[in-house]
């Protein structure tokens, strides 16, 4: 049996004809760039995630949502911002673009998410932004923190790349992903829970000044076509991706929760094949509804071993991220060294990621599970 890492063919079946006559309207229309397509997305996604109408804000890139964030947030040279070095490098790359400095907090060793009350610590006069990620489809508790970062004149700007639909219940209410602090960026990457057919992204804000801004931004900094307030980038969503997304969003819900199902079959298979001795299943905080963007467990001991036997097996496994940020030779210019995030670099060595898709089938899991057990019983 051969098992992908991600199979998006088997999902795709389900909304294949409306993709198809999006296309065609989209192409008889010959309007490709932002347009309706986007604002129609872009209002619906105001509705989904519960934001005042015009919070959200169509963009290029996952990358380039962490960029426009930034610069709405008048980021500048020798600023910092607070993050994590266990995540995907555009997270601190968009940070150093703009001549800003990294400062990095360690991970919690459950949830892999940025250690909160480490993150504190960190901040110093210079201190700009905090910016948490809700790594691999986990929302971290922010929340408790947000007054005092404002009262620190300190804004949030959360990486949501891998968490759209996620949510958290604090407070007596439900908190979304990408809108508990001042600005939320995600990615709509192919791969994502929510992704396109290509690259595309989104900042949300409930600012609408800022909001404002950001759609400037995007357009090289025109408000007015030809007239330029200020310096931006080019980073319009285009209308192709706006319409696939717009299908998709209506299937998001259903999408994540088989998803959490599949997660919750390979707990059950693990304690079946008596695994918990040499892997430890994601854990998934009180109150939090994990999306499981990925399926990361950690393997206690010959994780490389085991990932190289399963994929000889024909099961697709892979390791994110296998060198933490603060050792990257790009950002040895900061000063860090081995040992400095003990958390981050022991998941680095621990971490694997499983298959984990709509469409999965139980059989596909339970072939891998039991390549697992032969691989630690032999």
């Amino acid at each position: 049996m051969t098992v992908p890492i991600l199979d998006l063919s088997r999902s795709f079946g389900e909304i294949k004809p409306e993709v198809f006559a999006a296309m065609e309207r989209i192409f008889d229309s010959q309007s490709f760039i932002l347009g309706n397509e986007v604002k129609t997305f872009e209002a619906h996604c105001d509705s989904y995630l519960d934001v005042p109408e015009g919070s959200c804000v169509g963009c290029a890139s996952g990358t380039d949502s962490l960029l426009l964030a930034l610069m709405s947030c008048d980021v500048h040279a020798g600023d910092e911002v607070i993050t994590t070095p266990f995540t995907f490098f555009a997270t601190s790359g968009t940070i150093a673009r703009l001549g800003a400095v990294p400062v990095f907090a360690d991970v919690d060793p459950n949830t892999y998410n940025i250690d909160i009350n480490q993150a504190m610590t960190k901040i110093t006069d210079k201190t700009k932004i905090f910016l948490p990620v809700h790594l691999f489809g986990q929302m971290a508790s922010i929340e408790g923190v947000i007054s005092e970062l404002h009262e620190r004149n300190i804004l949030t700007v959360e990486d949501t790349a891998q968490a759209f639909g996620a949510t958290r219940f604090a407070d007596g209410k439900i908190l979304r992903a990408g809108t508990v602090g001042d600005v939320g960026c995600y990615s709509f990457f192919p791969t994502k829970n929510l992704g396109g057919c290509g690259d595309g992204g989104m900042v949300v804000t409930r600012d609408s000044n800022r909001a404002e801004r950001l759609r400037r931004l995007r357009v090289h900094g025109s408000g007015t076509t030809y007239y330029h307030d200020e310096i931006g980038i080019n980073s319009r969503l285009d209308a192709i991706q706006a319409a696939i997304l717009d299908i998709k969003l209506s299937r998001l819900e259903a999408w994540n929760e088989e998803r959490r199902k599949i997660a919750e079959y390979y707990k059950l298979l693990f304690k079946a094949n008596d695994l918990h001795e040499f892997v430890s299943a994601p854990v998934e905080l009180s109150g939090n509804y994990h999306i499981y963007h990925q399926y990361v467990v950690r393997v206690k001991s010959k994780r490389d071993e085991l990932m190289q036997y399963l994929n000889a097996e024909g099961f697709a496994v892979r390791v994110y991220y296998p060198l933490p940020l603060h050792l990257q030779p790009c950002f040895k210019y900061l000063g860090y060294k081995a040992g400095d995030f003990p958390v981050s670099e022991t998941l680095s060595r621990e971490v694997l990621a499983l298959p984990v898709f709509p469409g999965l089938k139980a059989d596909e899991q339970e072939s891998l599970v039991t390549a697992m057990r032969k691989f630690f019983r032999k």
